[in-house]
């Protein structure tokens, strides 16, 4: 009998799927679901909410779509997926009541509506205390986000039983049973480092009973087991245990072996991120980056990812995929479109920033623009790479303040998708941040797929886990072309500072 590993990947975008042979280390089926962009309900400017039963309809359809792959693939059962693991978009609210039910859409992270209440926490309870014990600001994280529904939504929040992020409502969804994790709780701002514990101080000031917080299970480890219920909808054994957990960036770090102090990892899909590991309890003065613990944080082992987000990235291309280039076009044909435009684009510039408050820009939110266009010079082949150029730079502002914070960046690791799936764009990054860029074979739900392995003992060391993880190629910095793009990022600077002067 083989083992199997079962990995989920909860995006806004789609829910991915993976089974990874636990004796080859390969991914032997995968696939996502929907295969078009899953809507994002935006009732009013910057905000964002999906229901959380669609996630779960997602992962039905993909987990069903990846069995039968297996089952093509040779004498593949179900009974032979050994663990399950999750990795799901961070930040986001799932409020449910005494049956387990969602009592409204959850609030996700690139929802915008909740700065005002973090900003007023961290006026309030003092930067001392939330920089030195929660690490960053409050913020528009989970828990400002549950400060607004209590204000605004009263008579629902009264009603809740548990708050949750993405994947704790899916592991509910599997096992019945409400429980999260210190890496969720510590995205959430709801966890304090300081004192290894619940941030009381934080639930007390907001007025959240402290009963809203479900029970605390190990990143790595048996957390709980699927159930008959959710077994029958998917197509899986009863009691197949659940043994890993993580938001989407962590996960992606681990996802990539990156799990000790200096290493860096990348990500960019509807969102843009720079993740680095830290063994210190350290804290952007700014507020510009946040840092979480990481999946192999425990109270007695200090491990820390500072993370950089750019909200508007990938979500960008998308866009114009949508909204801009002929029906029907590829992002393989955008890219060498793209192409065809000079370095510079003509002095055609484009600040990505158009998918809610940045943090990175003081919680801003600026929008996307269009600097220099003009109709007699730019064509498509202009506007698409100007994009591309635009997101590597918001990328480069970023490292900027990693780098201020100490944090040595001269190679960048990332899985081989999104928006690194584009040649220029690499190229572009590699070139602009002075940094290699090293392209691995692996994406989110493989890497939930090992993490499973690692919590269910099934592997006795990341060393084990990993080994099958190959680098697919490196990308080195265009000397020749550094000094004329290092000088367009400063005029795509000038603009970005004349939108906001104190950045």
């Amino acid at each position: 009998m083989q083992n199997y590993l079962l990995g989920y990947d909860v995006g806004s975008s789609s829910v991915k799927a993976a089974i990874v042979d636990v004796g080859s280390g390969k991914c032997i089926a995968t696939d996502f679901y929907p295969k078009q962009e899953a809507p994002i309900k935006a009732h009013r400017a910057g905000w964002a909410e999906q229901n959380p039963d669609d996630w779960w309809e997602f992962l039905k359809h993909a987990t069903k779509s990846v069995i039968a792959t297996a089952k093509k693939q040779g004498a593949f059962s179900p009974k032979e997926i050994s663990a399950i693991g999750i990795s799901w978009q961070m930040h986001g609210l799932v409020c449910v009541d005494k049956m387990l039910k969602p009592m409204r859409d959850a609030i996700i992270w690139c929802d915008s509506r909740a700065v005002s209440y973090g900003q007023k926490a961290f006026n309030s309870l003092g930067e001392e205390y939330c920089l030195g014990h929660l690490l960053n600001s409050p913020g528009n994280f989970t828990a400002a986000k549950l400060a607004w529904v209590k204000e605004n939504e009263p008579a629902l929040f009264e009603r809740i039983h548990r708050i949750m992020l993405p994947g704790d409502y899916i592991a509910m969804k599997l096992s019945g049973e409400c429980t999260t994790t210190i890496e969720g709780l510590s995205e959430g701002m709801m966890w304090d480092f300081a004192e290894k514990r619940v941030a009381t101080e934080l639930l007390d000031y907001y007025g959240f009973s402290h009963d809203l917080i479900p029970p605390i299970v190990p990143n790595f480890g048996l957390q709980q087991h699927l159930s008959r219920a959710a077994a029958e909808k998917l197509g899986l054994w009863e009691g197949t245990p659940i043994t890993y957990r993580a938001g989407d960036q962590p996960n992606n770090a681990l996802s990539l072996n990156v799990l000790n102090p200096g290493e860096i990892a990348a990500t960019a899909g509807t969102s843009g991120v720079v993740y680095g590991v830290s063994d210190a309890l350290t804290h952007d003065p700014k507020s510009r980056v946040n840092t979480f613990a990481h999946v192999n944080y425990t109270p007695d082992l200090t491990r820390l990812g500072v993370l950089l987000c750019i909200n508007g990235t990938g979500i960008l291309n998308s866009w114009l995929k949508h909204n801009v280039v002929p029906k029907g076009m590829s992002y393989d044909e955008m890219n060498r479109v793209a192409s065809q435009a000079p370095i510079g684009c003509d002095g055609l510039s484009i600040l990505p920033f158009g998918n809610g408050s940045e943090r990175m820009l003081g919680n801003n939110d600026i929008g996307c623009s269009f600097h220099g266009l003009s109709f007699n010079r730019h064509g498509l082949s202009h506007l698409l790479r100007a994009a591309l150029e635009g997101i590597a730079f918001s990328f480069r502002y970023g490292v900027d303040i990693m780098r201020y914070l100490g944090i040595d960046l001269t190679t960048i690791r990332a899985g081989h998708s999104n928006m690194f799936l584009s040649p220029l764009f690499v190229q572009t990054l590699s070139t602009v941040c002075n940094a290699d860029i090293e392209l691995m074979n692996t994406d989110g739900a493989t890497g939930a797929a090992r993490g499973a392995g690692l919590g269910a003992q099934i592997y006795a060391s990341p060393t084990e886990a990993f080994n099958s993880l190959k680098q697919l190629s490196v990308v080195h910095p265009e000397i020749t072309q550094r000094a004329e793009l290092v000088d367009i990022y400063g005029q795509w600077l000038e603009h970005l500072n004349k939108l906001v002067p104190t950045t």
